[in-house]
């Protein structure tokens, strides 16, 4: 297995914390003051918290550092209460029409009662619904009262024609959004998998829910997160690969053996060397080497290789100032620019960024309704 020591100089001590719990006992206050603030914007307290005390080292927390790790285990425990309830909501909806919930990312780990959904916050609920019924689901849940996004009608028509899914809906009682997709990658994206294949292979939880399969489960996450331009929380994506990895390895009989091949069957085998890549290498993830091996038919040139390496190094690290590298700024925007090239080819993208950057000048200094905010660890206190 490959892996690589955090210096003892590097000030992210969340990721040092997570990594190697028993490293918290030699941490001063001043240390655990910063650590604090790191973990609450990688949306991970609440997973330390519990890694801590996996490790029976809580009483190693000094007792002002336990009252916000606790308060975010706290509320994490309630935000993943009120998932069923959120659920059924959901489940209801898509029964009247004949179609099965099937749930993606943190519902569905929730739902699974994954370990991967201990200590994990989140506002939205993520399904995967036939294309063709699209228009169908979305009059439907409006006619239930989810509101839709304030977006202009470029941004509308972008969503509609280019992208993954529709624009998010809002519950207006609960402020619960659902993002609707009809795949996983917007159908103009370098890589094509057949969400035909994600739905024949989905496992049934109860009747009316299901989830991916295990292996689509993590490919999904890897390309979930290898797709993205904005990596404030990557290092949570990451942690849910890795969590992923470590229970479906344990518990799953044959799931190393049919990973990567399920990746080349859905055309993600690069997404997934990339997530088992830097699962390893940041956060110790143990992965057969067999695995590994296969893995690198996903893998770029060796040029290239080195490239994605100061690249993520330096984005899956909490989005707090004192975690960033040399350059990170630079490599944050560089991967911006990625996400984009990969989701779309060259002729429709420049005219769409020109376009963004036109209303970023002159349309969004006008006063705008606020956006729900989606990634507050602090959502539901």
């Amino acid at each position: 297995m490959l892996s690589k020591s955090q210096p003892m100089h590097d000030k992210d001590f969340f990721t040092a914390a997570f990594v190697t719990p028993s490293r918290i006992i030699d941490f001063k206050l001043v240390q655990w003051e910063l650590l604090i603030r790191q973990g609450r914007k990688a949306l991970l307290l609440a997973k330390l918290y519990k890694k801590i005390c996996q490790s029976g080292l809580e009483e190693k927390i000094p007792e002002p550092a336990k009252h916000h790790l606790s308060s975010a285990d706290t509320v994490a425990n309630r935000n993943r209460i009120s998932v069923p309830m959120e659920v059924e909501r959901v489940r209801k909806l898509l029964a009247s029409l004949g179609l099965d919930l099937v749930l993606l990312k943190g519902a569905a780990y929730a739902a699974g009662g994954l370990p991967a959904a201990e200590g994990r916050t989140f506002t939205d609920i993520d399904i995967l619904v036939p294309e063709l019924k699209l228009d169908e689901i979305e009059k439907t849940f409006k006619d239930d009262g989810w509101i839709g996004q304030h977006l202009n009608a470029y941004d509308q028509q972008y969503y509609r024609k280019w992208m993954h899914e529709i624009p998010a809906l809002r519950y207006f009682r609960t402020g619960t959004l659902v993002d609707i997709h009809h795949t996983i990658l917007p159908p103009t994206a370098r890589y094509h998998p057949d969400p035909g294949k994600l739905l024949e292979s989905a496992i049934t939880l109860k009747p009316g829910v299901q989830v991916l399969c295990p292996e689509d489960m993590v490919i999904h996450s890897a390309t979930h997160l290898f797709h993205e331009g904005e990596f404030e929380h990557g290092l949570r994506d990451l942690v849910d690969i890795h969590e992923l990895l470590q229970h479906f390895g344990e518990h799953e009989p044959g799931f190393w053996d049919r990973l990567v091949d399920r990746s080349i069957e859905l055309d993600l085998v690069r997404p997934l060397y990339y997530g088992l890549h830097y699962a390893v290498r940041i956060l110790n993830t143990t992965v057969p080497e067999s695995v590994l091996e296969q893995a690198k038919a996903g893998a770029p040139n060796l040029l290239m290789s080195r490239v994605m390496d100061w690249l993520f190094i330096r984005a899956l690290r909490p989005s707090h100032p004192s975690c960033d590298l040399p350059f990170s700024s630079i490599a944050r925007f560089l991967l911006y620019i990625r996400s984009h090239y990969l989701r779309m080819p060259l002729y429709l993208l420049i005219p769409h960024l020109i376009r963004k950057a036109w209303k970023s000048r002159f349309e969004d200094a006008k006063p705008e309704t606020p956006v729900f905010n989606r990634g507050d660890e602090r959502a539901g206190q």
